[in-house]
């Protein structure tokens, strides 16, 4: 049997979390849909760990954060968090709330391009 990605409790809060997506994760995430023609499938809140992730494509190991004025106050967290999921072989890609509302062409760019790093 394959280990768990975790627990019980970090499960229940990211499906929690599914149900309070912000405007700019529902921007980023219709998106990311549209990259499933292409084989790539996203998955919003995904828990690995004790860590929820705001957007994960699994089979790629590629995880997208969205960060807004609250991560100024959070960097060492935010750092021990991208450490830990590298750790599990996976590349983390940040985004500012405010890149991803005036941007979203920009955002979709950075996104393929790691996406192809990742192949």
């Amino acid at each position: 049997m394959p280990p768990k990605r975790s627990t019980p409790k970090i499960l229940h809060q990211a499906g929690e979390l599914r149900k309070q997506t912000t405007p700019t994760e529902k921007k980023l995430w219709a998106y990311l849909r549209l990259m499933r023609e292409d084989g790539v499938r996203f998955r919003r809140q995904h828990a690995i760990g004790s860590f929820v992730t705001d957007f994960c494509a699994p089979r790629n190991k590629l995880i997208i954060e969205l960060d807004g004025s609250q991560h100024l106050e959070q960097e060492e967290y935010d750092k021990e968090r991208t450490d830990y999921l590298e750790a599990q072989g996976y590349k983390v890609i940040r985004f500012w709330n405010n890149d991803v509302m005036t941007n979203i062409e920009g955002v979709i760019l950075s996104i393929k391009f790691a996406l192809e790093e990742r192949s």
